[in-house]
């Protein structure tokens, strides 16, 4: 008997999960998204958990399985044929601190962490020529810490492919917002503007719009979205295919793709809400503080594009998945932030594996769903 499950959002969690999904003979997939305000369309693409200060460990286990997924995921996605280089790109990083010390502390903190994560690959401390060889616009004086197993991933890119896939796979994409669910005698009914459709289990990953769909059933979300966005420049006649991955000190990234492409950004917004106008003046300053940091020959380069989304936090800036409490076949995941990239199609297959009553590779209780997403009495009215 055919299941019929569908994904509202097409992210990148939302896109692996429909990815899996798909691939079973016996499940009908279908995806739901408008097409507005994906954090993964401006996600900075890096894929280097490792060297982070962060005290969460649950998050630190959740990233760095994330981290390396990606490898197996996207041969499995290509199926025999090359990764596509403009998706994934395993490049390494650089990590600039203006303090040689913080270099030598996280140069051990990843020597500890490599015991359990051998994809961190070689660690050292690069002097400024030695950088140079790597990236030869450079102009900066500071050192950095070099991981090879560092890499780079373009979520818009990674996104178009999942779905691509899906659809060959006999997935249905329907580019409309869902504007509410019930619970059904069996299963769950989802609304569009247009028309109501019954699924027998629901997948939501909408990150930060996830309480616009759960409050109207009576519940609280602590959740909250942040705005984030890059500038994509354009350097001239500069092979940067190869490059690494650059991360120095404050909010922005540098990453370089092919074809004198760089990707910088993104920003960290937390008092605007939903909204997605681009903001050219801020953008401006980033590039201009990255050029001050890494390079002037950015202060050359044109910008030729921009790109704006919205990520999800909550308060405690910890990810969360699982069945959504007390609304059977639904099942949830949020709170992922700026690590959405690296987490997510891990994420989008525990999720798969849910919709299937699969066991998961991640244990839930240490993503507890319930600890964010609550139960209260009655209903809140619809508007």
């Amino acid at each position: 008997m055919t299941k019929k499950i569908a994904i509202v959002g097409a992210g990148v969690v939302g896109a692996s999960a429909a990815y899996y999904l798909s691939k079973e003979k016996d499940i009908e997939v279908t995806i739901f998204d408008e097409g507005i305000g994906q954090g993964t369309s401006a996600a900075a693409g890096i894929i280097s958990p490792w060297l982070s200060r962060r005290r969460n460990q649950k998050w630190y286990r959740m990233v760095k399985a994330g981290a390396a997924f990606y490898p197996e995921f996207l041969s499995e996605v290509m199926d025999g044929e090359p990764i596509p280089k403009t998706v994934y790109s395993k490049v390494g990083t650089l990590l600039f601190k203006s303090k040689y010390r913080h270099l030598e502390e996280l140069l051990e903190i990843g020597r500890k962490r490599r015991e359990e994560a051998p994809e961190i690959g070689d660690l050292q401390i690069l002097s400024p020529e030695e950088i140079k060889l790597k990236v030869p616009i450079y102009t900066g004086e500071l050192s950095a810490l070099w991981a090879s197993g560092g890499a780079k991933v373009d979520g818009k890119e990674l996104v178009n492919l999942l779905i691509e896939k899906a659809t060959q796979n006999g997935a249905t994409f329907i580019q409309e917002r869902v504007e509410n669910l019930k619970p059904a005698s069996s299963g769950v009914t989802i609304s569009t503007v247009q028309t109501a459709y019954a699924f027998d289990s629901i997948v939501l990953a909408v990150a930060a719009w996830l309480p616009t769909l759960l409050e109207p059933l009576g519940y609280e979300l602590d959740l909250r979205p942040q705005k984030g966005q890059l500038a994509i420049l354009q350097l001239q006649n500069t092979p940067t295919a190869a490059w690494p991955v650059i991360m120095p000190e404050g909010e922005s990234d540098i990453i370089p793709f092919e074809d004198g492409r760089i990707v910088i950004g993104a920003t960290h917004e937390n008092d605007k809400g939903f909204d997605l106008e681009i903001d050219s003046s801020l953008l401006a300053s980033m590039v201009e503080d990255s050029a001050a940091q890494f390079s002037t020959h950015f202060e050359q380069a044109t910008i030729v594009d921009y790109r704006s989304g919205t990520r999800a936090y909550t308060s405690d800036f910890s990810p969360y998945y699982g069945p959504v409490p007390s609304l059977p076949n639904v099942y949830a995941a949020s709170g992922l932030g700026s690590t959405g990239l690296t987490a997510g199609p891990l994420v989008g297959k525990e999720l798969a594996l849910l919709a299937m009553d699969q066991e998961t590779q991640l244990p839930l209780s240490d993503y507890p769903i319930e600890h964010y997403i609550k139960k209260i009495n009655g209903s809140k009215k619809q508007d």
